[in-house]
């Protein structure tokens, strides 16, 4: 049995990661994970965006996925959409690339240049 205290931070984990989900964002974050984005690493592209917002704490920011759009070559690929600003997209994105580009574009605004494919 668990205790009220356990299940309070059970509720709280699962109410931060429905609103990574679903929540009304500012920003929304989507990941390529088609089959060639998930062979390319897009999982764990993916599971590090998620880590990296948890660990901020940031709030508004969804994060999403999506299939393929025809750019196997670029996979993993990362969208970052920002209220009032040109979606960017990001290719060939790591794990540690992914933490950088939440720092940098996510928190701060500034696009992380030598990673963009395209931006509209």
């Amino acid at each position: 049995m668990k205790s009220l205290n356990d299940l309070k931070k059970i509720k709280e984990r699962a109410q931060a990661m429905t609103e990574l989900r679903e929540g009304t964002e500012e920003t929304r974050i989507v990941v390529g994970m088609g089959t060639c984005g998930i062979a390319a690493g897009a999982r764990d592209t993916l599971a590090a965006v998620v880590d990296e917002i948890n660990t901020r704490k940031l709030r508004h920011v969804a994060v999403t996925q999506t299939g393929c759009i025809g750019m196997c070559e670029y996979e993993p690929i990362v969208d970052v959409i920002r209220q009032g600003e040109p979606k960017v997209t990001y290719g060939r994105v790591t794990p540690e690339k992914a933490r950088q580009i939440i720092a940098s574009h996510v928190v701060n605004g500034q696009v992380v240049g030598d990673l963009v494919i395209s931006s509209k």
